[in-house]
């Protein structure tokens, strides 16, 4: 495919990642400058409501997004970015993407369909694995693995759950109090929760019988693996980019979210060494940042008018089911009903399709 050519005065922005973080700053800039957005999917989703779609299949129509209903002025480019020079992306579709401004949002390594539809099937067939099963266990005690505890439980309360989490807490990214309340909430659901055990994953084709490394045997119907994923910053190691990672990966960024040492690469969300944690929310933040700092710089504004990025604390809400939640806030951590007010409803769904352009 032949390079992609500069129009005019119009600055080239290419974007590698279509989460949430990579989807809204190609919205926020597709009137500003030459767009270019490259994405394995065709669709963005809304991950942190995924789970509600596991129950509730019909509710992905919503979290599931075609970039091309909110990004209707660029280039979308469907294919992983292999390769970036001084210059330009190289895709794995062969593609040669030049850019004046490079972006990397590229999360973390989630093999998911690549087709909108086919993510809506894949919701229905989940739905129809935790709808026959009796007895589901899932192995992972962070947010994902608690909220989709929370949703079965609550969706399904005739289904014995089983969480088995590695921690001596569940999730361990916020505070103790935060951990207990949800640790108290689930066991009023009849979740049984295992800490301090990790589950042996290879089992024969078929099995329902798992053993824990304390050799506790737990029958199931089906597994759900809700561990962290990997980052996908792996291909940045034979790139220009190489010595900008950090022993876990993370993309080395300074105080305007460029890589350190350059003007015009940036990068956001969770591939970021930013000491905070790694949510939604705040990759959002770091997009529209970003966006703003971009537009001032490309009209020709002056440095010191650029905003800075500050970490922000340790702020969490996870949702328990439809009506409840424990949220961490600044000086208080609660649960019930008050703190799932704030989420569990419509999990910001409505919010951030407004955000994005799009009917709530």
């Amino acid at each position: 495919m032949p390079k992609q050519e500069s129009g005019g005065n119009e600055k080239r922005v290419v974007i590698v990642g279509g989460g949430v973080a990579g989807a809204l700053l190609a919205k926020s800039l597709q009137f500003n400058a030459r767009v270019t957005l490259i994405d394995q999917k065709e669709y963005f989703e809304i991950t942190w409501a995924c789970l509600r779609a596991m129950v509730e299949p019909s509710f992905a129509e919503r979290t599931a997004i075609n970039h091309k209903d909110y990004f209707t002025n660029g280039n979308l480019v469907v294919s992983s970015a292999v390769n970036i020079t001084e210059t330009e992306v190289l895709t794995a579709g062969g593609s040669n993407i030049a850019y004046d401004y490079l972006v990397i949002a590229t999360g973390h390594a989630d093999p998911v369909s690549k087709s909108r539809i086919d993510r809506l099937v894949h919701y229905k067939t989940e739905n129809r694995k935790i709808a026959s099963a009796h007895s589901i266990l899932i192995v992972g005690g962070g947010p994902t693995g608690v909220e989709l505890a929370g949703e079965i439980a609550v969706d399904f309360p005739d289904k014995k759950v089983t969480l088995v989490h590695k921690g001596s807490r569940l999730l361990e990214f916020i505070g103790p109090k935060a951990s207990d309340k949800a640790m108290k909430w689930l066991v009023s659901k009849k979740v049984e929760v295992k800490l301090e055990q990790s589950v042996n994953l290879d089992v024969a084709e078929g099995s329902k019988t798992y053993q824990t490394s304390l050799g506790e045997t737990i029958e199931a119907d089906c597994l759900f693996l809700c561990t962290g994923k990997p980052l996908s910053t792996s291909w940045l190691k034979e790139t220009i980019l190489k010595n900008d990672l950090d022993v876990n990966g993370r993309i080395k960024v300074d105080e305007f979210l460029r890589v350190e040492g350059r003007n015009n690469i940036f990068a956001i969300g969770d591939v970021t060494d930013i000491p905070e944690a790694k949510q939604g929310y705040l990759a959002q933040k770091q997009a529209l940042m970003v966006a703003k700092n971009l537009k001032l710089e490309m009209e020709g504004g002056r440095d010191c008018k650029r905003e800075t990025y500050k970490p922000s604390s340790a702020l969490a809400i996870v949702s328990l089911g439809r009506k409840e939640a424990v949220a961490q806030l600044p000086f208080v951590t609660i649960g019930g009903r008050f703190a799932g007010l704030i989420k569990s409803g419509d999990l910001f769904v409505g919010r951030t399709r407004k955000q994005m352009g799009l009917e709530p």
